[in-house]
This record gives C-alpha cells, structure tokens and sequence, in this order.
C-alpha cells in the first residue's frame, strides 16, 4: 500500500470517527492532506461522512481547481481556506475540519478570541509547555465568500499561533505536520471549548 493510499485510509477512518462524536452534521465538514509541493486531496463535497472512504478524496491544485481525473469533480465549497492555510503554514500536512456543537456556542459568547489557562490539556497544542500559560484562539465571522475569509486569514496570520481557529456560527479548523498531530490540535481545542462553555456564566 502506498503511503498516499494509507494516508487516505487513515484520514478516512478519523472522518467516520468525527462523524459518530456528531462533529459532522448533515454532511457538512471538510478534509485534507498535502503529500508534496503541488498535489492537496481534499473531501469530496456533500459526502455522508458516516460512510466517508478513501475513494471520496479528489485532487485540486494550489488554488483549490480540480485536476487529473477530477476535473468534473466537485471539491468542498471550503478549499480554498485549506489552500490558504497550507500557504502560510508550509509545514502543515493534515486539515481537519468540525461542526461541532461547543466551539459554536464559544464563538457566541466570545467576540474576537478566546482564552485558555490552567488547562492541563492545553498543552496538546504544538509548543505549548505548561498549563499556566494562557492559550489565545482566534474566532473569525463566518462568511459566504471563501475569497474574502481567506483574505481574513492572510491579514490575521499572526494571531493564529495555535495551529487552529474558530469560525464563527460555523465550526473549527485545526492542522498539523501529521495527520497524529492535526487531531490532537482539533480535539485539544474540542475539549478546552467544552470546559469554557460549562464554566461561563
């Protein structure tokens, strides 16, 4: 088995998993992995991701357009974020994305970020060493025109220090150089909204 291949049964397996935690409603939530310089496979849009398999990734070039035998394939609306992050983050090999219910209500309840400290699970974020530091997450509006979100990201890179951001009303986006490490970025940031949820008044 090739390493893209394995890589597509992994990822694949890790959206059935997302799907039964209800991270993924009504087919919503999108995927991707970088194997090179040039070559993204991205989730195939409006696929149930209870049955997502690795023939349900499409190939689309830098700048999100389908190619090789997936011209008339119809990649995830939201591409061309994943394109943008793999830009300014180079290192970046996996992009998770979740709908899930906490990170949604935070994003409510909080306007431009929100905060993180004594968590001992923080630390599941890359450079993070201790629970006494206090983690910053970015939460953007969320918006039809992936143009201008992507504009949003470019113009916010350097608020984005924690390998994942909020949209707001929408869901998470969370990477890594791995697809190991890309979930323990999206299920630290999981668990840490859940907790901020229950214990904000």
């Amino acid at each position: 088995m090739s390493t893209t291949t394995h890589l597509k049964e992994e990822i694949a397996a890790t959206i059935r998993s997302y799907n039964a935690k209800g991270w993924s409603p009504a087919t919503s939530t999108n995927y991707s992995f970088k194997t090179n310089e040039t070559d993204i496979y991205v989730s195939r849009s409006g696929v149930d991701k209870s049955t997502f398999s690795a023939t349900d990734f499409i190939t689309v070039d830098l700048y999100g357009n389908p190619t090789g035998e997936n011209l008339n394939s119809t990649p995830s609306a939201e591409t061309v974020i994943h394109c943008v992050i793999y830009d300014l983050f180079p290192e970046t090999q996996v992009i998770l994305h979740s709908h899930s219910v906490y990170p949604v209500l935070i994003s409510q309840q909080f306007k431009d970020f929100v905060e993180f400290e004594g968590y001992e699970v923080q630390k599941g974020f890359a450079g993070q060493t201790t629970h006494d530091a206090l983690v910053h997450i970015p939460i953007f509006d969320n918006t039809q025109n992936m143009n201008d979100f992507a504009a949003i990201l470019r113009k916010h890179k350097n608020r984005i220090t924690n390998h994942s951001f909020i949209m707001r009303k929408h869901g998470t986006y969370a990477w890594g150089k791995n697809l190991f490490e890309a979930k323990r970025h999206l299920e630290t940031l999981e668990y840490l909204c859940q907790c901020k949820h229950m214990t904000t008044k």
